[in-house]
């Protein structure tokens, strides 16, 4: 397996028309980082899995089969006991603004111990995912985070990891020690200009956070997303991308397939700038989608980069 992920994956819902408070129907998504980023890797040719636990139920099967369905392989600890995350999205346009919100206690993941997911996944890959949402969690889940980072990171795995960072989770105090904890075992960071200021002070534009963050924690490379200003990325120099045009049909998800853009890019053998391309494309194509996953395809996101958006008849 070339990329894995490790973390937690709900179902979403939201308002068919309206909002939350008056809704009679609900339209049923499946979401989650870090299976977000294995399936935009999967759609752009990457062999992909999702490690997580979830209960033996019917929806923690929708969860799954929702996953497959995407070419992504599930490696899951499933309970007898437990319960599906779900979370609550109500679109809105300024100035009003989408609203989360999230039902997720109890939830088997947070429980989860290395024992009890596969290793042969971790250390046969080519790289490891996760985001700073999975040790936001719980404690035991933020133990195991680390365990499968370091795990990874003796066995020459490329290991890499967006911080994600969710105020409903966890202080920036405790982002970061949280997050640090993990940065040994880390070899590519992502990081949007935001969550770097909030989380760890860093002060300039994009540039100069990249630099702050590979001289205090030595990352071979780092990533900053700069929302609709495209991306940068550090590596032995500096690497900029505007972003490409899009007319947004849904945000959420956008920040997942450009990871899993960039890194299937990267495993592909492109070089730095050339990923940092494809990252910021396939971005803008999920924004075109409804859903929290990236359903696109290679010969779109090159489209995309060749600034071909004429209609394919």
């Amino acid at each position: 397996m070339t990329l894995v992920t490790v973390g937690e994956t709900m179902l979403r819902l939201s308002p068919a028309t309206g909002r939350l408070s008056r809704v009679d129907r609900l339209d049923v998504h499946v979401g989650g980082a870090e299976s977000n980023v294995a399936v935009a890797a999967a759609a752009l040719g990457l062999d992909a899995a999702w490690l997580s636990a979830l209960p033996e139920t019917p929806l923690g099967e929708r969860i799954a089969h929702a996953i497959r369905g995407e070419g992504v392989t599930p490696h899951v600890n499933w309970t007898a006991d437990g319960r599906v995350g779900t979370y609550y999205f109500e679109p809105g346009n300024r100035p009003r603004g989408g609203t989360v919100h999230y039902d997720r206690t109890g939830t088997p993941i947070r429980e989860v111990t290395p024992a009890e997911l596969p290793t042969e996944p971790v250390t046969d890959a080519a790289c490891l995912f996760t985001s700073g949402i999975t040790p936001a969690l719980s404690d035991q889940l933020a133990d195991t985070t680390e365990q499968l980072l370091e795990r990874a990171h003796e066995a020459g795995v490329q290991t890499a990891l967006d911080t994600n960072y969710r105020s409903k989770l966890w202080s920036p105090a405790e982002a970061r020690e949280g997050l640090t904890a993990l940065f040994p075992a880390v070899d590519t960071l992502f990081v949007s200009v935001s969550d770097a200021r909030t989380v760890f002070g860093c002060e300039g534009d994009a540039g100069a956070i990249a630099r702050d963050l590979t001289a205090r924690h030595g990352f071979e490379t780092v990533v900053v997303t700069r929302g609709a200003d495209g991306a940068l990325a550090l590596d032995e120099a500096v690497h900029e991308q505007s972003a490409f045009e899009t007319d947004t049909v849904d945000p959420v998800g956008s920040g997942d397939a450009l990871v899993g853009g960039y890194l299937a890019s990267r495993l592909q053998g492109d070089t730095v700038p050339e990923a940092l391309e494809q990252a910021v494309a396939t971005a803008a194509l999920a924004r075109t989608v409804p859903g929290d996953m990236a359903v696109l395809s290679p010969a779109e996101v090159a489209r995309v980069r060749a600034g071909d958006d004429e209609l394919d008849r």
